[in-house]
């Protein structure tokens, strides 16, 4: 499904001073814990790079991934950023604790920071944790696409219902659905991603 991209791990920051330098367009994957961030990852890469977790909210760092044009080149051509997941109700108050204190600076500030795919459960009704998202990219002027997740297990007429109320409760129109199952949507997200 990539197009004609190498991905290398680049490194797990878990504070401000650690990020990568900003040496390509780079795209952020926010979402709920357990939405499936790891997953549409991998299956935009082709390949499981992103660790998949049976317990929601194992990440806490924002892990970086860059895509390169070929296995020997040294300069990226994208970069992929997968920040720790919300919203989950057994995360302790201290990792809760650390979105404020490197990821908001993360997407406030960081300077290449194209685009962030911002991951919702397409079966499940919209939460406050994903309008307090859209309206913290809104306040800081950032670019973003919702991405409905699991859309594999919506039937045609749930597909339009979803997309209807996911636009109508997170006040969007850029709305796209994918399934890391079946890879529906992957090439329309990736068309999106190479637009930016």
């Amino acid at each position: 499904m990539r197009p004609g991209l190498t991905t290398k791990f680049l490194l797990s920051a878990m504070a401000e001073g650690q990020f990568p330098a900003p040496a390509a367009p780079e795209f952020a994957f926010l979402g709920r814990s357990n939405v499936g961030k790891s997953s549409l990852i991998n299956a935009l890469l082709g390949e499981k790079a992103a660790k998949i977790s049976s317990s929601p909210g194992r990440t806490r760092a924002i892990n970086f991934f860059a895509l390169l044009p070929s296995p020997s080149a040294r300069e990226p051509r994208l970069l992929f950023a997968d920040l720790p997941g919300y919203g989950y109700a057994k995360l302790s108050k201290s990792i809760s604790a650390e979105w404020p204190s490197f990821i908001n600076p993360y997407l406030a500030q960081r300077p290449n920071l194209k685009m962030c795919i911002c991951l919702v459960d397409s079966r499940i009704p919209v939460q406050s944790s994903d309008r307090q998202l859209l309206d913290a990219l809104r306040a800081m002027e950032r670019s973003f696409l919702v991405v409905g997740t699991k859309a594999d297990k919506l039937s045609g007429n749930d597909r339009a219902k979803a997309v209807s109320r996911l636009q109508q409760g997170l006040e969007t129109d850029d709305l796209l659905l994918c399934s890391a199952k079946t890879g529906a949507g992957i090439k329309e997200l990736w068309a999106r991603i190479l637009a930016e």
